[in-house]
């Protein structure tokens, strides 16, 4: 009876499918991105990031090992691709010349290597179809067609076709079964599935959607991931499979990077069949995963996979936090935000922006590391694959670039502001009208967001301002007369006729907020995490210790005197470790900064901590002091 029930459940998810082929509308609708401007901490982070990483990049370099074809078993063939994205989401931004004009020379240069086969990647022959081949050839069709998006040269569409048109001739019904042709349970592999819906958005040519449907249904298979049905089923993604013999191998279910790829590929042909199990998968991993792995700083992983991490944040772990988990955790929350319009995934996108993306970036934005831990010290792997890139300084920069299609967005007669920063945007609200929004704020570092709203003639709209849902006490006004105060975890919606200069001000709730878990506790403030950093000479940061706090609520004083690399700076009181005076004598005024400028020195003496933890008082029935 059980096989049986699974059975139909199969049969009804997918092979009815077909009913399902009614376009899915998203719910929000980007801008032209080189109608906004970022300015602030937060502009000037993105500058960078496009200047010494994206612009400053040998793009010839990442398109040498196609010229070879000689690889066996490694991924240099994703970083070309991962590139190109970084590279035109700058150049939707910037609109910069020279951008354009490097991103030409890397398609030509890239498009010259590809086999009269139509292959385009750096395999052997005999190896091709193993390993990380097929998801290599993945980031170039998604780099080619995002190309092809911006530029509309042909070349770059045949390019991509020839590519996908290779892959089908080798892998699908009565050939090699796509599942069988990489790690993870195929995931890696499937991750194809993206690059082949956009693909068939732009030549409408049926074989493409075949074949998505086909990855899909191969995932139900018994040797597959089993993406939807586990994910119906209510099964957490760290509990999807056996704990593997071999880490990095087929059978390791659990690979968080490959599991999301596949996931944001599932969204896109959701856009197209419109088939509601799809949404519902994708819906149940996410709140799933923010349930039962994304910490503190909003990322996860250990050894790049999912290990019930959340409750164990608290511990020292290996390999926590890989900056490609963080990235493709962006970009999955913001393809459901798009469909659903729902703010749980715009304050994921944020926080792991503040934090965990952030932390990864040493602070003039020259190198993006691996792995960002919540305690020790900053650490860059200089490259992988026998080259000077990895696969996270390769996909950093996509997670800076998401920031200004997330910010300012609009619906139906709707402007939606996602993201307070300093910033401008010009923003449509109709055919043949624009309104322009400029944000006067220093955000998160005070709690004050002046917003500036502009049409080009008095016109009604509605403003939709997201408030966070960790922003308990809000206090909101228009044109000086105060409104309703907002509701945490919710989008405020100002319906009027507006007119140029007319004034919106928000505050949100910055006051420090004390969490704890584990016998450890962290300070966070607004978005932002925080974390003791040695550089501040006020003891030993993994001494253990007590915040003094009114109801979870910690008083932070900002201080001026900082160390150049750090954001932002507090001190907070705090009675430190275990001795006589921990218990009678005053408390001491500790240091606390923004957890994405803790140890970024990336030197070993610099230290860091965000997780302290609370020593044991008998004396107190619960064990924990408290003040």
């Amino acid at each position: 009876m059980k096989n049986r029930s699974y059975i139909l459940f199969i049969f009804l998810a997918f092979y009815s499918q077909t009913a399902w082929d009614q376009p899915a509308s998203c719910k929000l609708n980007t801008i032209p991105q080189n109608d906004l401007k970022m300015d602030g901490y937060v502009g000037n982070r993105i500058d960078l990031i496009i200047n010494k990483r994206i612009l400053a990049q040998d793009y010839d370099y990442l398109v040498e090992p196609f010229r070879h074809k000689n690889e066996t078993h490694l991924w240099q063939s994703e970083f070309w691709g991962k590139w190109m994205l970084g590279a035109v989401a700058a150049w939707e931004y910037t609109h910069d010349a020279g951008l354009m004009d490097h991103m030409n020379k890397a398609v030509e240069n890239l498009i010259a290597t590809q086999s009269p086969d139509g292959y385009i990647g750096n395999y052997a022959p005999e190896n091709r179809l193993t390993n990380w081949d097929i998801w290599g050839r993945k980031y170039v069709m998604l780099g080619l067609l995002r190309y092809y998006e911006i530029t509309r040269n042909n070349k770059a569409l045949k390019a991509a076709r020839g590519e996908a048109d290779n892959l089908l001739s080798q892998v699908g019904p009565g050939k090699v079964n796509i599942i069988k042709t990489g790690f993870y349970h195929g995931m890696a592999s499937s991750s194809i599935l993206e690059p082949m819906v956009m693909l068939y958005n732009k030549t409408h040519q049926k074989k493409y959607l075949d074949f998505a449907k086909y990855i899909v249904a191969q995932w139900e298979t018994p040797d597959g991931p089993q993406l939807i049905s586990k994910a119906l089923r209510g099964i957490h993604v760290a509990d999807r499979f056996p704990h593997p013999e071999k880490w990095f191998s087929p059978e390791n279910g659990q690979k968080a990077y490959e599991m999301m790829s596949c996931y944001d590929g599932l969204l896109e042909l959701y856009k197209i069949t419109g088939n509601p199990q799809y949404l519902k998968a994708v819906e149940m991993t996410v709140s799933d995963i923010i349930r039962e792995e994304i910490n503190v700083a909003g990322s996860g992983t250990s050894f790049e996979c999912w290990y019930h991490g959340k409750e164990k944040q608290t511990l020292p772990t290996y390999h926590t936090m890989e900056t490609c988990v963080a990235v493709t955790w962006m970009k999955l929350n913001y393809s459901l935000f798009r469909i659903t319009g729902k703010p749980l995934y715009a304050d994921q996108i944020e926080r792991t922006f503040y934090n965990a993306l952030f932390a990864s970036t040493r602070y003039d934005g020259a190198e993006i590391t691996m792995y960002s831990p919540l305690l020790g010290y900053r650490e860059n792997v200089k490259g992988q694959c026998n080259m000077n890139i990895t696969c996270c300084s390769a996909n950093g920069p996509r997670g800076y670039m998401l920031m200004p299609r997330f910010a300012v967005m609009t619906a139906s007669k709707k402007i939606v502001i996602n993201f307070y920063n300093e910033s401008s945007a010009l923003v449509p609200v109709s055919s043949n009208s624009k309104v322009k929004i400029i944000q006067k704020t220093d955000y998160p570092e005070s709690d004050s967001i002046k917003i500036i709203v502009s049409p080009d003639r008095p016109e009604p709209f509605t403003l939709s301002l997201r408030i966070p849902y960790w922003s308990e006490k809000n206090d909101l006004s228009v044109k000086g007369k105060k409104m309703d105060d907002p509701v945490p975890g919710t989008f405020k919606n100002i319906t009027r006729t507006w007119r140029k200069g007319d004034t919106v001000v928000l505050r949100l709730d910055l006051r420090g907020r004390l969490i704890t878990q584990n016998r450890h506790f962290a300070i966070l403030r607004g978005p932002v995490v925080l974390a003791r950093d040695s550089r501040f000479n006020d003891g030993f940061v993994d001494e253990a210790g007590v915040i003094l706090n009114n109801h979870d609520r910690v008083d932070l004083r900002p201080v001026q005197s900082k160390p150049k690399e750090i954001w932002m700076a507090f001190v907070a009181q705090m009675k430190v470790g275990t001795g006589v005076s921990a218990t009678s004598g005053p408390p001491a005024e500790i240091h606390f900064c923004d957890f994405a400028s803790a140890g970024n020195t990336w030197d070993k003496k610099t230290r860091y901590r965000v997780w302290i933890p609370i020593p044991l008082n008998i004396m107190n029935k619960k064990g924990i002091e408290s003040y």
